[in-house]
């Protein structure tokens, strides 16, 4: 189905929920309109056929009258086709304004999403983001039902009143006393509901969180035996969200049913006194037919109501949630606006110096620049803003970051994270990123992470399939998967957070010694307490509490600085932890060779790399 969304969805309007809803109104006016159309059409006639039925009888039920009492019929039977065709027309062009209001707020987050790009952990659970997409956004689309039958139920209802005064100002008046009656009788529980679903929502996304952060963390829960504990809290607020629901469900049954049962009563009382004015000669028996058909249809337009202020409060619930999450602002530093750069600055043609006045950390090109911190955040830090995640006055040459076109940044300028995504495909497909690459670039940098046991470990080779995240790989292999990817990426700036953390010492002397060797003549900075990796750095920076307190070769800074002293023997003491409990890769990484994967030999020497 096509829907005005292929052409964008625009641009919402999220100063509040009430103006994000009229926004999807008014995204669609063509559509809208013609629903409140067919809507106010289908209502209307729905009054029509107690008139006709009014008219047959009075008029056609008279000896010698049957082409009167024929063609009454007739105009009931057309009546009733036409009423047929406006009702299928009406629901088709109201799941239209559904499906476009649905896909236009899908639109709207997966955009919002890329924006913020990596921000988003940051600012929002995934259980949050799991939420609007699942629940959210449909519950909102089912509001936007409201513009076709509820317009037409208002002008339902002057028709009733119009036609009742012609035939009792009585009952007239009962009747437009009444339904604005019903409406005030249902009004204090819609807002009991909206206070109950909008707590309903938010145990629900905060439940949402802990099981994904439980199914993203199961391994190292099982290896700290901590999997019971997460079991039991998450069990405990599961019932909190089961009671919640319960009070939300025993507001809800309350509306429907009045929705229900006032109506109908109201029906009830209006037949009762139109039955006795009939029996009083008041009124004819036609008119008392009539009467009784205006109430009886009179319950649908009531019921719309009833319905519309129930789905109204909860996509209003819904959209508050939703823009309160397009609120949500990415750094200046990795936005589009004027602060993540506009061009301005002349970009570095050739290599230049990164300098972070932050810390005090300048990275020269060609070198393997190394940053050491007792708090692993703070290093992290300086490559967030040497990488332009993150809002600062870094340099690149003579130019501030943020003065760069972002693109230009991020082809020349790779930050590989430890905890980046690996997304579900083949071996072949997670490591090579956008472009092709080929199997000797492939063999490569399999080589210098020190991969080729994950490689030769997996049936298929580089076409086995690799689940989401990784989640048939262990912590180790995740971790030089994703420095595989990097190196594959070659860019002219690697900004490494950690890449030796999830392995053994074996492998992390490997990898040192390949990486230094792989990436010579070429700017590289990793963050790293291992020495192993630490001594293969041409320089090393050690940061206390997040500024440069010393900067040296690591036996320079052995030798002459306790602090640092005190914490790389600490970095020895916790390498070699995997984070699934083994230790490192969990592979064996001795054994037979292989011609196109071969084996390390241990250990792996400055020759061997």
């Amino acid at each position: 189905m096509r829907t005005d969304t292929a052409r964008g969805p625009g641009i919402p309007d999220h100063r509040s929920a009430g103006r994000y809803v009229w926004w999807l109104v008014v995204s669609q006016r063509g559509r809208v309109a013609a629903g409140a159309t067919y809507g106010s059409l289908w209502m209307v006639g729905l009054m029509l056929p107690p008139y006709a039925l009014s008219r047959a009888i009075d008029e056609g039920l008279v000896p010698g009258r049957m082409p009167v009492l024929l063609g009454w019929v007739a105009v009931l039977f057309g009546v009733g086709v036409a009423n047929a065709w406006l009702a299928v027309m009406r629901h088709r062009t109201m799941t239209r304004i559904r499906m476009d209001a649905t896909f236009r707020t899908v639109r709207v987050i997966v955009a919002h999403t890329l924006r913020l790009g990596a921000a988003l952990p940051h600012k929002v659970t995934a259980g949050e983001v799991v939420t609007i997409g699942i629940g959210d956004v449909g519950v909102i689309s089912q509001t936007l039902t409201m513009t076709g039958p509820g317009v037409g139920g208002v002008l339902a209802y002057g028709v009733v009143a119009v036609l009742l005064l012609t035939v009792s100002p009585l009952l007239a008046g009962v009747v437009l006393l009444g339904v604005p009656l019903l409406a005030l009788l249902v009004g204090p529980l819609l807002g009991r509901l909206q206070g109950a679903e909008s707590r309903y929502r938010e145990r629900q996304s905060g439940l949402a969180a802990r099981l994904t952060d439980l199914v993203g963390g199961l391994r190292v829960l099982n290896g700290l035996g901590g999997k019971d504990v997460f079991a039991d809290r998450h069990r405990r607020e599961a019932r909190a969200l089961r009671d919640e629901g319960y009070r939300v469900g025993a507001v809800t049954s309350w509306v429907q049913a009045l929705g229900v049962g006032l109506p109908t009563l109201f029906l009830a009382a209006v037949t009762w006194l139109a039955a006795r004015m009939a029996a009083q000669g008041a009124i004819t028996v036609g008119e008392l037919v009539a009467v009784y058909g205006y109430a009886a249809a009179l319950v649908v337009p009531v019921s719309f109501f009833i319905e519309g202020g129930y789905d109204l409060t909860r996509g209003l619930v819904a959209a508050r949630r939703v823009v309160r999450f397009l609120r949500l602002e990415p750094p200046a530093a990795a936005g589009t606006g004027d602060a993540a750069g506009s061009g301005a600055g002349d970009v570095p043609e050739a290599a230049s110096v990164l300098r972070d006045p932050a810390s005090g950390v300048e990275v020269v090109p060609g070198l393997l620049t190394a940053l050491a911190a007792a708090r692993p955040g703070e290093s992290a830090a300086v490559v967030d803003r040497l990488g332009r995640f993150a809002d600062s006055a870094a340099t690149w040459g003579a130019v501030r970051l943020d003065e760069i076109p972002l693109p230009q940044v991020r082809d020349r300028i790779l930050v590989a994270d430890n905890e980046a995504d690996l997304f579900a495909g083949t071996l072949r497909e997670v490591v090579g990123g956008r472009r092709d690459r080929t199997e000797e670039a492939i063999g490569r940098a399999v080589r210098t992470a020190l991969a080729e046991d994950i490689v030769r470990g997996l049936p298929d080779g580089l076409d086995s399939a690799v689940e989401a995240q990784g989640r048939n790989l262990s912590g180790g292999q995740r971790q030089r998967l994703r420095l595989v990817r990097a190196l594959l990426a070659d860019p002219e700036v690697l900004l490494a957070v950690e890449p030796t953390s999830a392995v053994d010492a074996h492998t992390a002397a490997g990898i040192a010694a390949r990486l230094h060797r792989a990436r010579a003549g070429r700017t590289t900075v990793v963050t790293s307490t291992s020495p192993l990796l630490l001594d293969r750095a041409d320089r090393v920076y050690y940061l206390v509490d997040g500024r440069v307190a010393a900067v040296g070769s690591h036996r320079q800074l052995l030798a002459e600085q306790p602090g640092y002293r005190r914490l790389v023997a600490r970095g020895e003491d916790e390498g070699g932890v995997d984070e699934d409990g083994t230790d490192g890769s969990g592979e064996d990484l001795t054994g037979t060779d292989s011609a196109t994967y071969p084996r390390p030999e241990a250990p792996v020497t400055k020759e061997d790399a």
